[in-house]
């Protein structure tokens, strides 16, 4: 399964599905029994601390979000009156409620995160104050127009607007497809959340359950998103530089540590701008992704990257380095417009001085390699630019035990791969063996 793959179904299910499961199963679970103090104190401190933690990490989104399930079910509760939905008001705020909950988690999800903006708070506020008069005015008694003269189940709410429902989770899917954030993850699961809440009742111990479950949701995906933050490259998918110290430390005695980077990427960036240094490092990043032999890749800064196999020797990832050193080197990618990137990019100086060459009819210049060339790490051709990469690897041996050690040693392969040519692969034990061997003294 590739990097895309994996990624996109742990933003699929992580963490609105599983937490949505998880409390169906218990509320449905007969051996399990909730009581009534206890659901209303996990209503209640779901709803507190959500709106704690959108306030600790400054998401008026997840704010806006949070604040509209609460206000939608008081207000049901409200109206209802007799604790059904029964009444006229009753229906109309369920009914209203139901319309309006699916577009502000739409307007949610397109909507950007500014903080604890004054002014964008005091926007936000304001749209759930008109709605909250607007709901009071549908449902103030002898307005109840919205209402269904077809009983009190909720039913009905799924039969009079189905449509907004739908329409709003496949907005929210495709955008959670296209972006995979935790918060799209949190806003498609809440409203489902709030769906199932509408089909078996508002108002009731399972109406808070699912309302409450709504909410933990998009608290969580705050979490969720900080982790995502602290221990994942936003940039390629793989993890950083804090899981990369985590997995050392969890590491035995039998690994493997490979050091990867991208030969001359410096230069590519400068040669042909940063959007197309990210499309390489997405590429690397893919195709480390697909290692195999049990290694996982980290990106570790700039354009570096990690390899660690737990359980393996360094002659066994070898051939597997070899594999992915060769998928890098066959990729290609278009770049456009690469003559003009390449032009302007040309430091004054050297255009000065090649046009000064060309004046003087110095043939040798045209045949002089340009940055893009192989000697610099990097081909085009016709457009199609691809790029190479070299690699160190070592392993612990009875003078290197620790993690420590051992990527100072895989660092030093690294740097003579890149001395003797680079595009390939240094062992580290290898050297220092044969090292060792020349410089024993001859004693026979």
């Amino acid at each position: 399964m590739d990097l895309w793959t994996r990624a996109t179904l742990k933003s699929l299910v992580l963490p609105g599905g599983v937490l949505l499961l998880i409390s169906a199963l218990v509320l449905r679970n007969p051996v399990v029994f909730i009581p009534a103090a206890t659901l209303n104190f996990y209503y209640y401190a779901v709803f507190i601390a959500g709106i704690l933690i959108a306030w600790r990490f400054h998401s008026s989104r997840v704010l806006f979000a949070i604040l509209t399930l609460l206000l939608a079910h008081r207000a049901v509760e409200f109206f209802s009156g007799s604790g059904t939905v029964s009444s006229a008001s009753g229906h109309a705020a369920l009914e209203t409620v139901a319309f309006l909950i699916p577009l502000n988690f739409v307007f949610v999800s397109f909507s950007r995160e500014r903080g604890f903006v004054l002014q964008d708070i005091t926007r936000r506020l304001a749209l759930l104050f008109f709605q909250s008069v607007f709901v009071a005015v549908v449902c103030r008694p002898g307005y109840g127009t919205l209402a269904s003269p077809h009983g009190s189940q909720p039913r009905l709410v799924a039969e009079s607007v189905p449509w907004i429902y739908v329409a709003a989770l496949g907005v929210l899917l495709i955008r959670l497809l296209l972006y995979r954030k935790p918060l799209e993850n949190g806003l498609l699961w809440s409203l489902v959340a709030t769906l199932i809440a509408l089909r078996v009742g508002v108002i009731g111990r399972e109406g808070d359950y699912y309302f409450a479950t709504a909410g933990l949701i998009l608290a969580s995906s705050m979490l969720e998103s900080s982790y995502a933050l602290a221990f994942h490259d936003e940039l390629t998918g793989l993890p950083g530089r804090r899981a990369f110290n985590d997995a050392l430390l969890r590491l035995k005695e039998a690994y493997a540590i490979a050091m990867v980077d991208i030969d001359h990427f410096k230069r590519f960036n400068d040669t042909y701008g940063h959007e197309t240094g990210d499309e390489v490092l997405r590429m690397v990043a893919a195709k480390l992704a697909q290692v195999t032999g049990g290694g996982t890749a980290y990106r570790i800064g700039g354009e570096e990257f990690c390899i660690l196999f737990p359980g393996k020797s360094q002659q066994e990832t070898i051939p597997r380095l070899e594999l992915i050193r060769k998928g890098v080197a066959a990729s290609q990618f278009r770049v456009r417009n690469v003559q003009e990137r390449r032009s302007i990019q040309r430091v004054p100086e050297e255009v000065e001085r090649r046009n000064q060459l060309r004046r003087l009819g110095d043939r040798s210049v045209r045949t002089k390699q340009l940055p893009g060339s192989r000697q610099s790490g990097h081909s085009i051709c016709d457009g199609t630019v691809s790029v190479t990469i070299s690699i160190g690897v070592a392993e612990p041996t009875s003078r290197m035990r620790g993690t420590d050690d051992v990527l100072q040693s895989a660092d030093k392969a690294l740097y003579r791969a890149k001395q003797s040519g680079r595009n390939r692969v240094e062992a580290a034990t290898a050297f220092h063996v044969k090292k060792a061997r020349v410089a024993r003294p001859n004693i026979a």
